[in-house]
């Protein structure tokens, strides 16, 4: 036997020692049940209401979207000049009003005054909303107007900017005061957003995975040393994709179903998909056609 055979030999001795013994000493645990991930089927989250039936992020879409029987809203939300929390996705308005400028730098009375749905067309390519204007709304009003409702709240603004360092605070704060820790699932793609507002919530509000639990996550699953991973949020709200890498596999929405973690996909028009996804365990979908999704469900479910 030669020189590198025997350390080949000796290396991988050593490796099948060290996975042993974790898993003899590993006690990953599973995340507890959160009221707002308690459903017996599979869910449809319109995508910020809806965005192809409505214009996005508006009462408009959310009144569309709620009509056709979703179980919930994703939504995004940044803060105004004068430290209102605004259901918004882009750091400026320019995409889909007649205005332009930050978020950050207009208050919410000069956002009042835009028109969200300036540059909305519909499935027939109309522009329905120039002659019939549609208005940025607060989180706030989303949250009284529809507390039945799961509604995921993904806070855009990043932790190093003014907006982000204050957003985490202000968010909990509404949330107490509503009484919503058991409507809303609040998330990031900033891990440390999470973890900041998770300082105030104290997980009594369920929360969502930021890139780096996604790649930890993943990371677990494809290694020998799954079995290690204690998962720190209680959803995963995630694309098919994350770069080259496959995150719809039925054994990774298993690893993370085993873990008493849900997946929901983002974002996700095609009905076939939509399908596929369910049928390979899938928990949730976010979508811009809530119209086709309801159907789709309606497929399997009866």
């Amino acid at each position: 036997m030669g020189k590198k055979t025997k350390v080949a030999i000796v290396i991988a001795a050593a490796s099948a020692a060290a996975w042993a013994g974790s898993k003899a000493l590993s006690n990953p645990q599973k995340r507890e049940n959160k009221t707002a991930l308690t459903y017996e089927h599979p869910i449809i989250l319109a995508h910020r209401g809806g965005s192809l039936l409505a214009p996005e992020c508006t009462m408009e879409a959310f009144g569309i979207a709620s009509g056709l029987g979703v179980h919930g809203f994703e939504i995004d939300i940044r803060l105004t000049k004068d430290e209102e929390i605004v259901v918004f996705h882009d750091e400026y308005v320019d995409r889909v009003s007649e205005g332009s400028g930050r978020i950050a730098d207009m208050t919410l009375a000069e956002l009042k005054e835009l028109n969200f749905g300036y540059h909305f067309a519909d499935l027939d390519g109309y522009l329905k909303y120039r002659e019939d204007p549609a208005r940025i709304i607060t989180l706030r009003e989303l949250l009284e107007r529809y507390p039945n409702k799961l509604i995921n709240i993904d806070m855009k603004d990043a932790p190093n900017t003014y907006e982000g360092g204050l957003m985490p605070s202000k968010l909990w704060r509404l949330i107490e005061e509503l009484g919503a820790e058991d409507q809303v699932v609040i998330t990031s793609f900033h891990d440390e957003q999470i973890d900041r507002f998770n300082l105030y919530a104290q997980n009594r509000v369920a929360l969502g995975a930021g890139v780096g639990e996604v790649r930890k996550a993943y990371t677990a699953f494809t290694s020998q040393f799954g079995h290690l991973y204690s998962p720190k949020v209680d959803v995963f709200q995630i694309p098919t994709k994350y770069g080259v890498l496959p995150l719809d596999t039925p054994g990774f929405i298993q690893f993370l179903n085993n873990l008493n973690v849900p997946v929901h996909y983002w974002t996700i028009n095609d009905v076939n998909e939509m399908k596929r996804l369910i049928e390979s365990g899938a928990k949730g979908i976010v979508t811009d056609r809530p119209d086709l999704a309801m159907q789709a469900l309606l497929d399997i479910v009866e």
